[in-house]
Formats: C-alpha cells, structure tokens, sequence
C-alpha cells in the first residue's frame, strides 16, 4: 500500500496544488492558460513523440479492447440517459460522452509513467492514438443525429475531421507511430531535446488539472452526476478488465488499459457540451465529481493491478 501512496499521493498533491494556486490567485488566469497551452500544444507532443519512436511492441490489441468496452459504456450511457432520464437522442449522446471519455492526457500521462514507467507510456500511446478520434466523433456524430435528422452529413463529417486535426496530441501521436513504422531514425540531439520538454508535461498537466476544477461546481444535477461518476469510474473500469482478462490480454497491458478506464471524466467531454449549450453544467460537475472520487477509485485500482 506504501507503494500504491507513493504513485497517487503525489499525482494529486500537485493536482492541489494547481487548485490552491488558482483559487488564491497566486497564478492568474492568463498564466494559466499559458501553461495549459505549454503543456498540451509542446511539452505532452514532446513526451508522446519520444515515447512512439522509441523501439518498442504492443499496445495495439489492448487499445481495440479498451475501445470496445468504451463504445458498450457509451451504448449503456444513451440507454439510461433516453430511458432513465428522459432525455433526447442529441442530450443523451453528450450525457454517454461523459461516462466514457476520460481524462487522458492530463491525468493518464502522469500517472501511467509514474505507476508503469516506459513501457506503460507505450501501450497508453496506443489508446491515445484514437481516444479523441473514436469518442469525439462518435459523440459528434450522434448529437448532430438527434439534433437535426436533416443535417448534412459532410458538414458532421468535416466537423469531426476538422476537431481531430487540431488536437496536436493526436496529430502526434499518428505522426510518431508513422516515423516508428518507417524505422525513421531520431538524431540524439533531437531526443534530448523531446525528452527535456516531454519531463515538464506530467507535473505542469496536473498543476492545470488542479486549476481547472476552480471554474466547475456540484451544485445542480446531482442525479446526473451520481449515474455519470458510477459509470465512469466503476462499470468502466470493470468492463475493460473483464474484456482485457476474457482476451487473454498480458498483465502489462491489461493494468494499463484498467487504469486508463479509471481515469475521471475529461474536460473534452464538457467543452463539446458546451458548445451544443446542452448539458454542460452537468458535464463539468462530473468532471469535478470523478477527478475528487477517483483519488480512492485510482487507489484501489492501482493497488490491484501492482498487488
């Protein structure tokens, strides 16, 4: 258990830290969307370029099984938000969203390195290489669906092109996966220099994790909340491992892909609520939720996976 505290405590110390900083206003709000642009436009592409061009193998298998278990969550998530809760197809798709996308850039780097090391880094690249891609879109897809039977399907097509070609992480993480493919070689200096920036990803992604919550509250659609967070942090959890475990998958990778599963909501999930205008006071009330939850969650799950 010393072990497991060792990972956790310090992931969320910094987490802390980044929210004390922030509601004191110790750091101000450009400040932190300076750093917020460091981490995740440089120093995360930094890290998740070394780590997909260095020799490696695996990670494939577990990312399609993960991804599996994402799409039953999210099919499980219409299914309660449209018979449950008595939302419409575009709500209930943005309510699913939250109960299957998780917060893993930010969070899962950081935590992944710390509890895996390298070749835990390696297999979470493989995950991230469609994580945006699949949820977003399928999310995107489904919302423009229940919103508008007529829209236009380029429109919905373009849309989600456009959203995943401007994510400089999974613009990266394709870029490096083509480069490793191609058994491009990367001059030492180069390497030195994406290793130096990629250090400052996992502390300054945490430290603006922390920040963040500053902008979210619990109050209102507690009910929401409750089904959103269980599902999140519970059933998909549960399921990944179940498949993971079902497909014979190894250990290695299997405790990877669980602990990815485990990860609290992404802040994605509420910017695309917000920007439909449904459900965002929800959604970034179940990112505060499952990010405050998973500090147990995360310790149990890491505490059997290790143990």
């Amino acid at each position: 258990m010393a072990t497991i505290l060792g990972v956790v405590a310090p992931v969320f110390a910094i987490v802390a830290f980044g929210w004390l900083a922030a509601s004191r206003r110790m750091i101000d709000e450009a400040g932190f969307r300076g750093l917020n642009s460091f981490t995740f436009n440089i120093a995360a592409p930094a890290l998740l370029f070394a780590g997909g061009t260095s020799p490696h193998q695996g990670g494939g298998f577990a990312a399609v099984l993960y991804f599996a278990a994402s799409v039953l969550v999210f099919a499980l998530g219409v299914l309660i938000a449209r018979r449950g809760l008595a939302k419409d197809l575009g709500a209930a798709s943005l309510f699913a969203l939250n109960a299957a996308f998780g917060n893993t850039v930010m969070m899962g780097i950081p935590l992944v390195v710390a509890a895996y090391g390298e070749a835990g880094l390696v297999i979470l690249i493989s995950i991230l290489a469609l994580h945006s891609m699949v949820l977003l879109s399928l999310a995107t897809v489904v919302a423009e669906i229940g919103l508008n039977a007529s829209a236009s399907w380029p429109r919905v097509l373009r849309a989600t092109v456009l959203g995943v070609a401007r994510n400089p992480v999974v613009v990266t993480v394709f870029v490096a996966f083509i480069w490793h493919m191609l058994d491009l070689p990367v001059p030492g200096p180069m390497r030195r220099t994406l290793e130096l920036l990629g250090a400052a990803a996992p502390g300054t992604a945490l430290f603006c994790l922390g920040a963040s919550l500053t902008g979210f509250h619990l109050a209102g659609a507690l009910r929401e909340v409750a089904w959103l967070t269980v599902l999140k942090l519970l059933v998909m959890p549960a399921l990944v491992w179940g498949i993971c475990r079902f497909a014979g998958l190894g250990a290695l990778e299997t405790a990877v892909a669980g602990t990815t599963a485990a990860l609290p909501t992404g802040a994605n999930a509420f910017l695309l609520a917000r920007r439909y205008a449904i459900g965002a006071e929800a959604s970034g009330a179940t990112v505060l939720a499952s990010t405050l939850v998973s500090v147990l969650t995360l310790t149990v799950v890491l505490a059997w996976f290790q143990g």
